[in-house]
């Protein structure tokens, strides 16, 4: 994305900043403090030096895996996206005891994942997101890219917030979040990220 449609982006979701209009403290907190803290981490430096040809947008992301590991602090990570050792080795700075599982492994095995990373550019989409549906809880988060590049990706976006199965959502435009509590009212959140 040029920066001319990022800023043309941005200040088409200017209401959206910081929180504004959020009443759920639980969702307000979540974008306030995980999704939109500025403030460097930890690890942030030393994982730009130890991927500097990593491009902007691609390391936004990177750093916001990073603090949705760090908030949820996940046992398994799975990964359906590319730059698959990127993400990966953000996620574990993360969440250092996180098992980060790549999409040429299989779930077989797995009971449980707790936060998982797909993309709807991919020509399995749907077959990917039934799959990790089978092994989410309440406390599992689904992060999924793309959300907004085609057509088509924003009407799955769409089935995915309509979704019986689902609970709140964050539309990032980069990419959306999906939490599946059942106790939490349903709602899409668009932030300005």
């Amino acid at each position: 994305m040029s920066k001319v449609q990022r800023k043309l982006v941005w200040l088409s979701r200017l209401g959206h900043c910081r929180g504004f209009g959020i009443q759920s403290p639980w969702a307000y907190s979540l974008d306030r403090y995980v999704i939109n803290e500025h403030f460097p981490y930890y690890a942030y430096d030393e994982l730009a030096s130890a991927y500097p040809d990593v491009d902007g947008e691609t390391r936004r992301l990177c750093e916001l895996y990073f603090r949705l590991a760090n908030y949820r602090q996940p046992h398994k990570i799975c990964l359906f996206l590319p730059h698959a050792d990127v993400y990966a080795a953000y996620l574990k700075r993360g969440c250092m005891t996180a098992d980060v599982i790549l999409a040429k492994q299989s779930l077989e095995g797995i009971q449980t994942v707790e936060l998982a990373l797909m993309s709807l550019s991919d020509s399995l989409a749907e077959s990917c997101y039934e799959s990790i549906l089978q092994k989410v809880d309440e406390h599992s988060v689904l992060v999924v890219e793309g959300i907004a590049a085609n057509r088509q990706s924003k009407q799955m976006w769409r089935d995915i917030v309509d979704d019986d199965r689902t609970g709140v959502t964050f539309d990032l435009y980069d990419c959306g979040l999906v939490f599946f509590d059942k106790q939490r009212y349903k709602k899409n959140y668009i932030i300005n990220f």
